[in-house]
């Protein structure tokens, strides 16, 4: 038995009426008040019947209720205005200061045991159980669980707009310098995020406004800041790269990053970072004020193109310096336009409309991912092996909220579903 348990019993009254306190009174919650997670009573401005006296203050929970004792409540002058002291074991009488007994409610009478037992399940599932409701999602009706969709797509929206706020901090407020850190971040991958994001910031967006208009020079510049022209090279368009940078570099006194930091083992080919660095440098050649062109367009096909951008004719052939392979177009797929836009451009545009108090900003994001189609990651995964099937990015978003914040926590009596499943009698 835990002290969190009989707290979320009481808070969501799963008890069996009638209930009455361990001298027989009768017990009636109007309300049984607010959660309390700092120091104080456990419930704050509870309503409750007691042998027909209407009384109204703190409800405090112990699992003994000797434990108010050990405590020290009594000499707390915040515990002053206790009305009921719900306990799973009545030991003892407790008294106020001025000698009356605080009327005490003895739980473990009241508490059906398959409460106990479904709460036990979900806080200590099997080793192999990543999702602790995974044995009895089944038993959830579609329509609940999809109730909850669009406050956690919204939950996780807020957790990423704050983290774009931050990132707005460390750009001073440039909205445009901001989008360009984020949209790198994503351009990388999982794998190369970190890399990728250091690049744009060894990378002034004032140097790249100067040679936007040469896709050429503004390719060069990326590569030669990614430290990847630091080695010998023998093709013509790298070794021209490799003039164009060493220029740019001797004029703006550019310090690049280094080049052992870009990893290629175990991604495939069309990944690549150098393929990568050519479709972000076309982006970024085309696309000047990139934050302001994607705020004005709320077209999904549009902001897709925006980001499906082709590798220079070089990479037409090669996917490492001085390696020709077989020829292909190199144009970023759909699904990484679409990842880029969920996880940069979305947060992004919500933390705007938030900043400046601007609704439609907020809703026009809400509606982007759930013009998207869903994830496929390793999260979505776990969710889908459970017939959990999303149908857009927002509902798929909204999955990996719930698994981050609440499965993978044991957060469960925080969920909506575990509440649902704390009342059911197991099968």
């Amino acid at each position: 038995m835990t002290e969190a348990f009989l707290q979320y019993v009481w808070q969501h009254q799963l008890l069996e009426k009638p209930l009455a306190t361990v001298d027989g009174l009768s017990v009636v919650v109007e309300r049984p008040g607010m959660l309390n997670k700092d120091a104080g009573p456990d419930f704050f401005d509870a309503r409750i019947l007691i042998d027909g006296i209407r009384w109204a203050g703190n409800v405090e929970v112990h699992i003994n209720a000797s434990d108010w004792k050990q405590h020290r409540h009594s000499a707390d002058p915040n515990y002053g205005n206790v009305i009921l002291h719900a306990v799973y074991c009545p030991d003892t009488d407790i008294f106020r200061g001025d000698g009356h007994v605080i009327p005490m409610i003895d739980l473990s009478k009241h508490i059906p045991s398959s409460v106990w037992d479904n709460y036990e399940s979900l806080m200590h599932p099997a080793a192999d159980v990543d999702i602790p409701c995974a044995p009895r999602i089944g038993e959830i009706p579609d329509f609940l669980f999809q109730a909850g969709q669009e406050r956690l797509a919204a939950e996780r929206l807020e957790r990423k707009s704050a983290d774009a706020r931050q990132l707005l901090e460390a750009c001073k407020g440039s909205w445009e310098q901001a989008c360009y850190w984020l949209v790198a971040r994503y351009f990388g991958g999982k794998t190369n995020a970190f890399p990728f994001e250091l690049l744009a910031k060894k990378t002034p967006l004032t140097l790249l406004a100067k040679i936007k208009d040469n896709p050429m020079r503004v390719e060069s510049l990326f590569f030669g800041q990614a430290g990847l022209l630091e080695q010998p090279l023998s093709d013509g368009y790298p070794l021209a790269m490799q003039r164009e940078y060493n220029y740019l570099r001797a004029s703006y006194n550019l310090n690049p990053m280094a080049g052992h930091l870009w990893k290629f083992f175990k991604l495939y080919p069309a990944s690549f970072p150098t393929l990568r660095i050519s479709q972000f440098a076309s982006l970024m050649s085309r696309s000047g004020d990139l934050f302001s062109r994607l705020l004005e367009t709320n077209d999904i096909k549009t902001l897709r193109g925006f980001f499906r951008t082709t590798a220079s004719d070089y990479w037409t052939t090669h996917y490492l310096f001085d390696e020709e392979g077989t020829r292909r177009v190199k144009t970023l797929g759909v699904s990484v336009a679409d990842r880029i836009l969920i996880n940069a451009w979305v947060p992004l545009l919500f933390a705007y409309g938030a900043f400046h108090d601007m609704q439609q900003y907020k809703d026009q994001a809400i509606a982007l991912l759930q013009q998207l189609p869903p994830e496929r990651n390793s999260i979505v995964g776990k969710w889908t092996a459970l017939d959990v099937k999303p149908a857009n990015a927002a509902q798929s978003q909204a999955l990996i909220q719930r698994y981050n914040e609440y499965c993978s926590r044991h957060r469960c009596t925080d969920c909506s579903l575990a509440f649902r499943l704390l009342k059911m009698p197991r099968p």
